[in-house]
This record gives structure tokens, sequence and C-alpha cells, in this order.
């Protein structure tokens, strides 16, 4: 099986995280699959931010989940032009035919389980959360919390889940494991032990790259999609150094 790309916060490499125009490109570029991380405001609304605060990628400072989505949407998000935080459901206004959108549901957060509960409502008002099948779903839904993974199987049993892991072990729940790349490279045994497909984070390297690819990972999150593709297709040299 094809292993396939999946851009992390869009092409984050090339332009901000979680900004539409990130994951545009990385549509551009070639990638079958888009991960973004939501949290909850204040008000309720589900939003594509990865810090417990916006600090690092906005203009403003503060904790999204005691700030409103109006108050989001006077900072600045990176590279945009204009101000406004990125909603989960304009992301998935972005998905076409053969596209995936892998979304994490951030913990420990504030609201607890009213995440997935929230998640899954949006899918439903989509007609996404209900797939003819799990290998077929445009969906996938990811966390490194035990209890999120169980969540969304008792709301949503049809949507596919992956079980996020760093380094150490991590639960046998999930239609995907999750590991990270130093996992990987710790433990190349561990896809054929998986006894499932795998998705690896944050896959950047060239060399991990192709290790992905000898070891049979399905998906690989990169922060480069094309480049990613680049050396999934052979043609960049495997002792070509990063970009």
């Amino acid at each position: 099986m094809l292993t396939e790309v999946v851009a992390h916060r869009g092409a984050s490499a090339d332009l901000a995280e979680h900004t539409l125009a990130a994951y545009q490109l990385a549509l551009e570029q070639g990638a079958t699959g888009l991960e973004c991380d939501v949290r909850l405001t204040r008000d309720g609304e589900l939003v594509c931010v990865h810090d417990r605060r916006v600090d690092r990628t906005s203009t403003g400072r503060g904790v999204v989940s005691v700030m409103t989505l109006s108050e989001l949407d006077e900072l600045r998000w990176g590279d945009e032009d204009k101000p406004g935080v990125l909603r989960l459901e304009s992301l998935l206004e972005l998905l076409t035919p053969g596209v995936r959108l892998f979304v994490e549901t951030k913990h420990p957060v504030r609201y607890g389980g009213l995440v997935e509960a929230k998640l899954v409502a949006l899918l439903a008002r989509h007609s996404l959360a209900r797939p003819a099948n799990k290998e077929e779903s445009p969906i996938v839904v990811m966390s490194f919390s035990q209890q999120a993974v169980r969540r969304v199987q008792r709301h949503a049993p049809q949507l596919p889940t992956v079980m996020l892991s760093g380094t150490r072990l991590a639960p046998r729940i999930g239609d995907y494991a999750g590991p990270s790349i130093e996992r990987l490279r710790a433990d190349p045994t561990y896809v054929e032990r998986a006894g499932r497909p795998v998705y690896c984070w944050t896959v950047d390297e060239p060399e991990d790259v192709l290790l992905c690819k000898r070891l049979g990972v399905r998906f690989v999150a990169t922060n480069k999609p094309a480049a990613t593709l680049e050396v999934l297709r052979g043609t960049v040299p495997e002792s070509e150094p990063s970009r």
C-alpha cells in the first residue's frame, strides 16, 4: 500500500500553521491528507489552534478556552491578510473526493469531553459522521487521550480513529496506530507488530520519509508536503539534506 502524505497543520514549513492559505497550498502541492488541532472557545466554537494559548501563533495573548470566537477573530494569525481564527467548519469546506482530514482533539482541556461531542455534532451537520465505511471516510479523529478516542468511538462508531503516542507504548485502541517518528527510529519493528495501519508524525527529514516508506507506514504527517512527496516518488536522492 502506498504511503500517503498528510499536511501537518497545512504546508506549515512554507506558510503559517492553521491558516487557510497553508491548507490550500498543501492541496496544491499534492497532499491527500490534512491535519489540524481543534479546541473549544468560551462560547463553544471549534477552532484550529494547536497551543493552549494564542501567544505563539497570533498577535494576541491569552488562553483559547477563555476567549470567545469574536475575540479570536480580532487577532491576526500568521501571515493572513485579514484577522480571524480558522474555524474547523471552514476547513471542512476544503475537502474534495480523495482528501482526508485528520482532526486531533487536544487534551487536557477546560471542557473535557465536550470537545468530542461538539466535533461529532459538527460532522453530523455536514453528513460526515456516518461514512459508508472507515476506509473511505473523509474524516479521521485523533488524540493523545485514550478517553477522547473512546468517546469518539462511542459517539460515532463509524468514524476511524488514531491513538497518538510519543516514544512510549500506547493503549491498543483505535483503527490506526499513531507513533512519533522518534518511536519508529528506535523500534523499526513497531509497524509490523502494530496489527493495524500506522499514522506517523511528524516526518520532515528525507531519511525518515524513506524509513516510513520501507516500513510500510500508511500515513506520514509532515510540515513539508511537497518535499516529502518528492522523496516518496524517488525524485530526490536519499542523501539530499532536508530543506
